[in-house]
């Protein structure tokens, strides 16, 4: 795993950067506002993740380790893949991710190029209480229990309140084991997919 890269800048383009580490270059996918912080020639640390697939290994490169954290968070999110992960970090900053998804405000996601409105909702619900860290101080949140939070998602979705909300009580009675925000939608989503967002039965 490459968790971080300090070496030469040998070439910085658009959202892409090479860097040399020991002979080797890198190619780096980076944020446009990062490339231009990059000099060619100068030296630079750039924390990394290592993204594996079938034909592919790509490496992706942030300034910093908090916006590589929400990076990662972001790929855990379904729908989401590293490169629209990047694109939400070159619109908005950890910070701005992290008050989108105190606040509900799945609008700030679907400025972002490939990410569409189920996607934006999936994002707020899935990093809920998971950024508090890199949020600003402020005055605390309105809190809204756990169930409330899937209905809203679900309704988000495309699903009746009413349907969203039978559903999520049946998961709340039913679900045994882990019950974070993510595991409810999850047996929500899978407890509904076969009623094809109609609310039948």
């Amino acid at each position: 795993m490459i968790s971080s890269l300090r070496g030469t800048v040998l070439a910085v383009s658009g959202s892409s950067a090479v860097i040399e580490v020991g002979g080797v270059g890198y190619a780096v996918a980076v944020t446009p506002q990062h490339a231009l912080s990059l000099t060619t020639g100068s030296e630079a640390l750039v924390h990394t993740a290592l993204v594996v697939r079938e034909d592919d290994l790509s490496l992706f490169g942030f300034a910093d380790l908090e916006a590589l954290h929400v990076f990662d968070l972001l790929r855990g999110v379904t729908g989401v893949g590293p490169k629209s992960a990047l694109g939400v970090l070159a619109a908005m900053t950890p910070e701005q991710v992290a008050v989108a998804v105190s606040t509900e405000d799945d609008a700030a996601f679907r400025k972002v190029s490939g990410i569409g409105p189920k996607t934006a909702k999936l994002i707020v619900v899935s990093l809920a209480g998971k950024l508090i860290a890199l949020r600003p101080h402020a005055a605390a949140p309105t809190i809204r229990p756990i169930g409330g939070e899937i209905v809203v998602a679900l309704v988000g979705l495309g699903w009746p309140e009413r349907t969203a909300q039978e559903a999520v009580d049946e998961v709340l009675r039913d679900l045994t084991g882990e019950r974070n925000t993510q595991a409810l939608l999850r047996a929500a989503l899978s407890l509904l997919g076969p009623r094809q967002l109609t609310g039948a039965p």
